[in-house]
């Protein structure tokens, strides 16, 4: 081994034996390039480790092995044996020891799953990231940037479930080695997630958070969730629900006009005419498509059928197929009967259909909100909100106390706290707190 690789190895189990971990984690940059020029010797090095005692060294190691697996010719089957290790060693790692490293640890993960999306085989790493999370997370309820690369896995590989059990646990904390980037598209991801299982609420929630994250510009994946969110938008509400004020004046002047066409679908679909809406759709067909947001588009058209549909049901008891299939301009009344047959059976409007004389019999509302499964309901809603206030609560106490805010609210400034010193031993950080700081991508 060349003397820098044997010095490297010399201080990974020197410093990991008087548990310098700390120590360890700030000098491994400065190896970055003597790993990356003895790609050859690179499994000599991991046999030298103990993997447990040496998570940092084997992690160091194995980043370096990914990183030149990916510079050259890549096949499935010269992939298996690196797959092997590095989920051996996500499975085996010291969970400390890796926090210590956290950028280097998602740095692994991210061109780990980089791989597994060129080689085509997605499927294969979702175990792997599952315990990967869970592996450097604090608390279930933090986000790392490795989220994001589980979701990605789960898309392509068109399997939602895995992603689930993470996007379903809000977020309340966010890891040191997260960043802007992975952020987004944590949030992109999951709202793309929840619109393929048509949890269109939850999906409208996640592009939200995406779009009005404090920003100096407007990224590409902000843009394209906020094409997103429109759609989402017109589908489970009927209208483009306004970003919330919080939101960068920045963003909200420059994403209207960077989503002309979805502004224009936007408003055709606000007059309720179904022509207007297919006039903006031929016109942007192109657009759309490009986009991947195609399927979408056509629900919005769809969901404008189904809008007009509950129209009528305000203002008729009574109405043939024939005049519904008219009235909503639907090609046949075969077309109509279907929609509405739809609709009865998702609770979105109640009716009866007299097949015979081809009649539709619109009915109210059948609920009184009086039966013990409503209350019983109510009363798991309430739960639910006063647990989400006593987690405001506590995360309002951790913010308090700590050093950021206590700077802020006493008008310290940065080189006046390098000077004061170490804060007093009673005042703690928040782990996971987010960091506010502007980007552009």
């Amino acid at each position: 081994m060349a003397s820098g690789l044997e010095q490297f190895v010399n201080n990974v189990q020197t410093m990991s034996a008087e548990g310098n971990f700390r120590e360890l984690a700030s000098v491994l940059p400065k190896y970055t390039e003597v790993l990356a020029r003895n790609a050859q010797h690179l499994d000599n090095v991991l046999e030298t480790f103990d993997l447990m005692e040496h998570s940092i060294g084997v992690l160091a190691v194995l980043c370096a092995k990914v990183t030149h697996y990916n510079s050259g010719a890549t096949t499935q089957d010269t992939f298996k044996p690196l797959f092997e290790l590095v989920d051996k060693f996500i499975g085996e790692c010291h969970g400390e020891q890796v926090r210590f490293t956290p950028e280097l640890y998602a740095e692994l993960c991210h061109q780990f799953t980089n791989t597994l999306v060129e080689l085509k085989i997605p499927m294969q790493g979702i175990l792997l990231l599952k315990k990967a999370i869970k592996k450097i997370q604090l608390f279930e309820s933090q986000l790392t940037s490795i989220h994001a690369d589980l979701c990605k896995l789960c898309l392509l590989a068109i399997n939602f479930v895995p992603a689930l059990e993470f996007l379903d646990v809000d977020i309340t904390g966010i890891s040191v080695e997260d960043d802007a980037k992975y952020f987004l598209l944590y949030y992109y991801y999951g709202g793309m997630i929840y619109t393929a299982l048509k949890d269109f609420e939850r999906g409208l929630y996640f592009f939200e958070v995406c779009v009005m994250t404090p920003a100096s510009a407007v990224s590409h994946i902000m843009l394209e969730a906020y094409k997103k969110y429109i759609l989402v938008s017109l589908i489970l509400n009927g209208k483009v629900v306004a970003l919330p004020n919080y939101t960068s004046n920045l963003v909200k002047r420059h994403i209207k006009r960077l989503s002309q066409p979805y502004q224009e679908l936007a408003s055709a679909f606000a007059t309720n005419n179904c022509d207007d809406v297919q006039t903006v759709i031929t016109k942007y067909q192109e657009n759309f498509t490009r986009d991947t947001n195609m399927g979408l588009v056509k629900q919005v058209r769809n969901n404008l059928y189904k809008k007009n549909i509950q129209r009528l049901t305000n203002t008729f008891l009574t109405l043939s197929l024939t005049d519904v299939a008219a009235r909503v301009k639907l090609p046949s009344p075969e077309e109509a009967e279907r929609y509405i047959l739809n609709m009865i059976e998702d609770g979105e409007i109640f009716a009866t259909i007299n097949r015979r004389d081809g009649m539709v019999v619109f009915h109210d509302d059948p609920e009184k909100y009086d039966s013990p499964k409503m209350l019983a309901k109510l009363e798991k809603e309430m739960a639910e909100c006063a647990e989400l206030g006593k987690k405001v609560l506590e995360m309002e106490e951790e913010v308090i106390v700590s050093p950021q805010y206590l700077r802020k609210a006493c008008g310290q400034n940065e080189q006046d706290d390098q000077t004061a010193g170490p804060p007093p031993s009673n005042v703690s950080n928040a782990q996971g707190q987010p960091k506010h700081n502007t980007y552009s991508m």
